[in-house]
C-alpha cells in the first residue's frame, strides 16, 4: 500500500493541551454501513445547518451550531479544519458507539445532561467525552462517579406495594419476570391452625432467600395492600402477564369452629419461580441487566451458604 498524507486537525484536549487528531480517528474507515465507499469532504456551514450523523450504526440529526459551541473534537470536525467521511445518502460517518451519542449532543445543546443511573454507563459515557473531548461532562461523569463511591449501594432492591394500582403499574412497565408475594397476616376471620404462624415466616424467608439469588434477573415485589382477601399468595408474571399463583390458605374445619390453615408449599414456590426464569428477555437492554446481575451475584455470594445452596434444588417430590 503506497503511502499517503493523513490530514490532520487541532483539538484541546481534556487537560487543555493541544493535540493533533488524524481523520482515521473520526470516520469510519471509508465505507458506508451499507457497503458502498464512502466519500471524504470538508462540512462547514450557517451555524442553523442541519447535518445528519451515523455513529456506529445510531443516527442523530442536529445543527452545525451545537456541534461547534465547544472547543472540542466535534468542533474541528464541523468547522472546516478537517475532513469527514460520508455516505451516498449523506450520511457523515463517525466509528464510535452510538449509545451515550445522544447525552452528549443534549449536554452540548444545554449545557448539561441527567447523569446514567448505572455505575457502569456513566464510565461508559465518560470514555465517550473524553475521546470527544468534551471537558464539561468529563468532570460531570467524574464528580457523579466520586459521589457514588461515597454512597450506600445496596445488594438488592425490593419494591413494597400498598395499593392494587401500585402493583398493576408495575407489573406493566417492567421488563423482566416478576415474583410477587402477598401477605397479610391480620385478613383473617378465624384463629390459625398451629404451625399457621410458621409457615407465614417460611414464606417470608424464601421470598427473601429468593430475591437475593436471583438479583438482577427477576424483579420480586412484596404486596401490603391489605385490601384482598389472601393471607399469603405467591403470584408469578411473564411478559407483563400472570402466569401462576399458588395461594398458600385454606380453611379447615374442626369438631369446635373454623380455622385458618397457612401452607408453606416450597418445592412448588421453588419449580415456578425456576419456570419465571424462561421469560428473560434477552435483547435490548435487558441483555445487559442479566450482564450486570452477573458480576452482582459474585457480590451476594458470601450472602448464602452451602446449605442455603442445597435449598434452591428443585427435589423430586
Amino acid at each position: 500500500m503506497s503511502a499517503e498524507t493523513v490530514p490532520m486537525a487541532n483539538c484541546t484536549s481534556a487537560t487543555g493541551s493541544t493535540i493533533s487528531l488524524p481523520l482515521a480517528a473520526t470516520t469510519s474507515g471509508g465505507h458506508s454501513s451499507s457497503g458502498s465507499p464512502a466519500t471524504s469532504r470538508r462540512v462547514k456551514g450557517a451555524p442553523s445547518k442541519y447535518v445528519k450523523l451515523n455513529v456506529g450504526g445510531s443516527l442523530h440529526y442536529t445543527t452545525i451550531d451545537t456541534l461547534t459551541k465547544e472547543d472540542n473534537m466535534l468542533r474541528a470536525m464541523f468547522s472546516g479544519r478537517m475532513e469527514v467521511l460520508t455516505d451516498s445518502e449523506g450520511w457523515i460517518l463517525i466509528d464510535r458507539s452510538g449509545k451515550h451519542f445522544g447525552v452528549i449532543l443534549n449536554y452540548l445543546r444545554d449545557g448539561q445532561a441527567p447523569m446514567p443511573e448505572s455505575t457502569r454507563e456513566i464510565e461508559e459515557l465518560l470514555c465517550e467525552a473524553k475521546y470527544y473531548l468534551v471537558q464539561g461532562l468529563v468532570e460531570n461523569c467524574l464528580r457523579t462517579l466520586r459521589r457514588r463511591k461515597d454512597e450506600y449501594e445496596p445488594v438488592c432492591r425490593v419494591p413494597v406495594v400498598t395499593s392494587p394500582r401500585e402493583a398493576q403499574k408495575l407489573i406493566t412497565s417492567s421488563c423482566k419476570p416478576i415474583v410477587k408475594l402477598l401477605y397479610n397476616r391480620q385478613n383473617n376471620k378465624y384463629s390459625y391452625t398451629s404451625n399457621s404462624d410458621d409457615n407465614i415466616l417460611k414464606n417470608i424467608e424464601m421470598f427473601d432467600k429468593l430475591s437475593l439469588r436471583f438479583n438482577g434477573r427477576v424483579l420480586f415485589v412484596k404486596d401490603v395492600t391489605g385490601r384482598s382477601e389472601e393471607i399469603c399468595c405467591w403470584t408469578f408474571y411473564g411478559h407483563n402477564k400472570k402466569v401462576a399463583e399458588i395461594s398458600c390458605t385454606s380453611i379447615v374445619y374442626t369438631s369446635e369452629r373454623k380455622q385458618t390453615k397457612v401452607e408453606f408449599p416450597e418445592a412448588r414456590i421453588l419449580e415456578e419461580t425456576l419456570n419465571i426464569l424462561l421469560y428473560e428477555r434477552w435483547d435490548g437492554n435487558d441483555g445487559y441487566e442479566l450482564s450486570r446481575s452477573a458480576s452482582k451475584h459474585a457480590h451476594t455470594a458470601h450472602y448464602l451458604s452451602d446449605e442455603d445452596d442445597e435449598y434452591y434444588r428443585l427435589r423430586k417430590t
